[in-house]
């Protein structure tokens, strides 16, 4: 057997024993005119066929005939058709011994029409003859003659012999979807004769597949299988066709198949080789690419090989706990070809975990990629000392541990520990979580209590089991906040930010610490920082109000009528306007109209400002309604933003963009 790289014709030995074993044997045991395969058929009234023949010759006649021809009512008969081939044989054709008719026949007419009688079979409007429930692939073809037999319109003759047959058009991509597979010589509807050939609807699909329609391609390859399970070549081109569509574990599960099928099938061999690189497994795929002791491809050897130092080269910088080591060979080895690898994926978001950038962890561990259904062949494959398989759910369970999702964290373990149950460190990993949850829920409950004494050692006692939980930390800063022990609440809420810097819940806590203690500047500092994580939230707004009016009143600052307000004040009146320039502090002043379009798309954002910054007056004024306001203050264009401090103009914006105008506000609020 013969097979194929990306996807060639091949021959199919089943098939072909089959036919050269029954070669003699009829396809069927007796014509009668019930059956779809009845020599002489009447054609409803009405009903005509156009045909045009080619010449043909024989020792005996030769003509060539185009004409309109009308199956005439004939009664059922049985007889011998004699037609000689070349002048030397001829074959005799019984209800006991016939030839199998090929699906690539061509029909002759007779130069005398009047029979008016077709042959066995359905001749199609292309020339070819399909015989329905017959062998669907033919060792040889048979034609139509003109010989001396009187059975329908001429003699068969095997081999063309003498005859100018009309080759078979190609199949078209829609044909080869839209016919009808048929298996066991049965379908659901009359199949197309060349729609049935697994290897025409195999060569529609290597088209496809060279265009890069992949899905097309797929399904075509999913119909040739259907017509010939047993041929190795189709599964290894479905491969090739679920590699380019980046189903990769459905690809390795389909070369797997054509190998079992085909033990000795090189190209199976080699495409397997090339996945499993991809997905960091190269002891495998050492095998598969150095199958009879040298590789079939040197280039792809050496990918294997720079992929399996640079996974050598992580495996043993995790091992010593250099994690940026460990990031760097991981990449160098996806970018040398194990691009598909998750073992290597999850070893960059452990490293960046470790490295307490716990967001782009996060974000690493959805760009993993996943082979799914996970191989088999590789679930026992090991990565610093861990099953493949396992060290996902390993990573899994630190992720959510930091997280502060104990629960997941648990059961994480629980699969990795059940996957690889050798494994010490996935075993003191499981023992480490559970341990850890429990001190966490335990710590709630007295908390919840009020028992805040006993809560904080319950959280201490977690955090020697983990040192590095941000969110251990942040419950015990809790603990020691509502014993009124400020200094010991920053210090963990400090922790808690050193693993985790965009936590809100440390940062919120450490603003509060530093109210109590009566730390404006630092309390200032972190509602500053808050807001930036949570714009919208009017609480910490109001904080952020308090601790700025606080901060100036420890400077020495005028704060009269200092109060927070949270919404732009329109102005409608020449002394309205004039009072809200002289306010203590900062004012800045939207002069718009309804109708500008400029003004439409700022407006939403002066607002946002006036959240973002409670302790400055925002306010707006419409030239339209009020122009004696616009004149006075010499307004031409809009919109325009006027910056007053202590009733001082300081700024003086035409056409802000927001970026211009948010600096000059946080600039002028401090």
């Amino acid at each position: 057997m013969s097979h194929s790289d990306k996807p060639v014709p091949e021959s199919n030995n089943r098939l072909r024993g089959s036919l050269t074993s029954d070669i003699n044997k009829p396809d069927f045991r007796e014509l009668d005119l019930g059956s779809p395969v009845s020599p002489l058929r009447s054609q409803p009234r009405g009903l005509t066929t156009t045909t045009t023949t080619t010449s043909s010759s024989s020792s005996s006649s030769s003509g060539s005939v185009t004409g309109r021809i009308r199956h005439a009512p004939v009664t059922g008969r049985s007889g011998s058709v004699t037609g000689s081939q070349s002048g030397s044989r001829s074959d005799s054709v019984t209800s006991n011994s016939q030839q199998p008719l090929s699906s690539s026949s061509s029909a002759t007419s007779p130069s005398t029409a009047a029979a008016n009688v077709l042959p066995t079979g359905n001749i199609c409007p292309s020339g070819k003859i399909q015989i329905t429930g017959m062998t669907q692939s033919r060792s040889r073809s048979d034609v139509l003659g003109s010989g001396t037999g009187t059975y329908g319109h001429g003699s068969i003759m095997r081999g063309g012999g003498g005859s100018s047959v009309s080759p078979a058009k190609p199949i078209s991509t829609r044909q080869a979807l839209s016919s009808p597979v048929t298996v066991g010589g049965s379908s659901r509807s009359s199949p197309v004769a060349v729609g049935s050939d697994p290897e025409e609807v195999k060569r529609v699909g290597n088209e496809m597949y060279k265009k890069g329609l992949f899905s097309e391609a797929l399904k075509l390859y999913d119909k040739a299988i259907a017509l010939s399970p047993t041929n190795a070549a189709y599964r290894s081109n479905r491969a090739a066709a679920l590699t380019g569509l980046s189903r990769i574990g459905e690809a390795v599960k389909e070369c797997e198949e054509a190998l079992r099928l085909d033990p000795n099938y090189g190209r199976a061999h080699h495409r397997l080789a090339l996945l499993l690189i991809r997905l960091g497994q190269v002891d495998s795929a050492r095998k598969h690419l150095c199958l009879f002791g040298k590789p079939s491809d040197p280039m792809e050897l050496r990918k294997l090989e720079a992929v399996e130092n640079h996974m050598s080269k992580c495996a043993d910088a995790r091992k010593l706990g250099d994690w940026k080591a460990a990031l760097m060979e991981a990449d160098a080895a996806i970018v040398s070809g194990a691009d598909f690898s998750s073992q290597l994926g999850m070893c960059k978001v452990e490293a960046l975990l470790k490295l307490h950038r716990l967001d782009d962890a996060h974000s690493k561990l959805l760009e993993v990629p996943r082979a799914e259904p996970f191989p088999a062949s590789c679930s026992q494959t090991r990565f610093s000392g861990i099953s493949c398989e396992a060290y996902t759910y390993f990573v899994k369970a630190h992720i959510e541990m930091a997280l502060g999702r104990f629960e997941n964290a648990v059961m994480a373990a629980e699969k990795a520990s059940k996957i690889d149950p050798r494994s010490n460190e996935v075993a003191m990993l499981h023992n480490t979580v559970t341990l850890v949850a429990r001190a966490r829920v335990r710590g709630n409950d007295l908390y919840k209590s009020e028992r805040y004494t006993e809560a904080s050692s319950a959280y201490a006692e977690g955090l020697r089991l983990d040192p590095c939980n941000a969110i251990l930390y942040c419950n015990r800063a809790a603990c020691w906040f509502k014993l009124g022990m400020w200094e010991r609440s920053v210090e963990d809420c400090n922790q808690a930010l050193r693993f985790q810097p965009r936590y809100t819940k440390p940062l919120l806590r450490r603003a509060a610490c530093n109210n109590k203690m009566e730390r404006w500047a630092a309390a200032v500092s972190d509602y500053e920082a808050l807001r930036k994580e949570l714009p919208h939230d009017k609480e910490v707004a109001e904080s952020l109000f308090h601790a700025q009016v606080a901060l100036k009143k420890s400077r020495g600052e005028e704060v009269l009528n200092m109060e927070f307000g949270g919404e732009v004040e329109e102005v409608y009146s020449r002394e309205q306007f004039k009072a809200a320039m002289n306010l203590p502090g900062v004012s800045v002043i939207h002069f718009s109209t309804v109708s500008d379009h400029q003004c439409k798309q700022l407006s939403p954002f002066v607002d946002s400002l006036c959240t973002r910054y409670p302790s400055i007056h925002f306010l707006t004024v419409d030239i339209d309604k009020c122009p004696s306001i616009g004149n006075a203050e010499n307004v031409r264009v809009v919109p325009t933003v006027k910056i007053y401090k202590n009733g001082t103009r300081v700024k003086e914006i035409v056409c802000p963009s927001k970026e211009v105008l948010e600096y000059s506000v946080r600039h002028y609020s401090g």
